[in-house]
């Protein structure tokens, strides 16, 4: 193994460019896959990330926790994407009948970093420009067709319409419907009804009349705001960014349907309204101001046995590894921790001994993964089991130290030796969902 003596120099050191002489190849070019080659870029190793859209484009709302942010502070871009973030001092929940019951502070910076809560594409669109500022080589329109190993060799690659791509690691953050999940598990992975769905929407203030109607202008009228309604199976979240100029929201609720190969369609608002029926008028008035909405039908996977192929060469990370519910606010920031991860086990590890960094990565990562993932779970059924009478701090959004202070780099520099000498020692193993 390469020394890991000095691994605390390393922290946040941009190594020499392709010094480590790992050849990486990340297919998808999200939060996960951005990151991971971003980080592996910073760490030394040469990375080509394959997407198959044919140009950069994405949609929707993400939440960072601190625990993301303290590595996008550590790219440099805090004051590119801060601005572009909401920036609230405090939730305010009520119950369905529209009575305060829980005004929870929401203090940034959060253990010495901060969190973004912005629109997906303009977060997403300032680190996609960073990785091109340090010459992260992104290929559009080549979508992958299938994967190979050749264990002899030490190598793994793609193909690609007529193409054959081939690195020392082959990293897929594809997504839910990642290709890769059927190679590594030798069967398809059935996703299954959460029971649940989600409306969503994402709109000016202005041009839809927010800041003129009493019901809605104190989401825009002092800048930006966070509200939040629960009650029995449902809970509403609305709120403005830039100064209260651009308005979001998001309702969780029942929906039993049926799995088919698309979970995303435009939503119809007199379903939305129905959802809020006989609730503060607020609610009705906020969801109404939309000009359209998204109807997202939320699939769960049951957790992977693995996440790495047999031979180490092909690995699965963020969403293709371990989707989120919306509601633990951590799928986009575990996907940047997946790769930080990553990037710092196979630099510390040397490329003569990438299958080895690749089993101590997964067994670094897959407890505290599982772990975030339950947090959303209970997230939502406080709130859809809350009763109008409940007040307090139980009520919540879970900001817990363990997730939000963990340094995923740092933590990668400290516990890989050991992580590796343990594997040495012992043999590697599965690992196994924790009680």
């Amino acid at each position: 193994m390469a020394e890991t003596n000095s691994h605390i120099k390393n922290l946040a050191v941009v190594a020499p460019p392709n010094s480590t002489g790992i050849d990486i190849i990340v297919v998808g070019c999200g939060y996960g896959g951005l990151s991971c080659a971003i980080e592996c870029k910073r760490k030394g190793h040469n990375v080509t990330i394959l997407e198959k859209i044919p140009e950069f484009k994405v949609l929707g709302v993400i939440s960072l926790g601190p625990n993301a942010g303290r590595i996008l502070q550590r790219w440099g871009i805090h004051d590119r994407i801060w601005p572009i973030c909401r920036h609230v001092n405090n939730l305010i929940l009520h119950n369905y009948r529209g009575d305060i019951v829980r005004e929870q502070p929401l203090p940034l910076p959060l253990w010495g970093a901060y969190g973004y809560d912005g629109h997906r594409a303009e977060m997403h669109e300032v680190i996609y420009d960073y990785a091109l500022s340090i010459g992260v080589d992104i290929r559009f329109d080549h979508g992958v067709d299938g994967y190979y190993e050749d264990e002899a060799r030490g190598k793994a690659g793609v193909f690609v319409k007529d193409e054959k791509f081939e690195a020392d690691l082959v990293v897929a953050a594809d997504g839910v419907k990642s290709q890769a999940r059927h190679y590594i598990l030798g069967y398809d992975d059935k996703p299954r009804a959460s029971g649940y769905a989600i409306f969503r929407a994402w709109f000016d203030a202005k041009e839809q009349g927010v800041d003129k109607d009493p019901l809605t202008d104190y989401l825009c009228k002092d800048g930006d705001s966070f509200y939040g309604w629960i009650g029995r199976d449902v809970h509403f979240l609305a709120s403005s960014t830039r100064g209260g100029k651009e308005i979001s929201w998001v309702i969780t609720r029942k929906d039993d349907f049926e799995i088919s190969d698309s979970w995303s369609f435009p939503g119809k608002m007199e379903d939305v309204l129905k959802v809020v029926d006989g609730w503060d008028p607020r609610c009705a008035a906020i969801l109404s101001k939309a000009p359209s909405c998204i109807d997202w039908k939320l699939i769960i996977h049951d957790p992977l046995p693995t996440w790495i192929s047999k031979t180490t060469r092909v690995m699965l990370i963020g969403d293709a590894a371990h989707p989120f519910l919306p509601t633990s606010q951590q799928g986009g920031s575990q996907a940047i921790e997946d790769g930080v991860t990553l990037a710092a086990v196979l630099q510390m590890a040397g490329k003569e001994n990438i299958p080895l960094a690749v089993r101590s990565w997964e067994k670094i990562r897959y407890h505290r993964v599982r772990h975030t993932q339950l947090m959303g779970e209970e997230v939502r059924n406080k709130w859809h089991q809350s009763k109008p009478e409940d007040r307090g701090e139980s009520l919540d959004m879970p900001r817990p130290e363990w997730v939000f202070a963990f340094d995923a780099e740092a933590h990668a520099y400290g516990v890989y030796e050991a992580t590796a000498k343990d594997i040495l020692e012992n043999g590697y193993q599965l690992p196994t969902l924790p009680a």
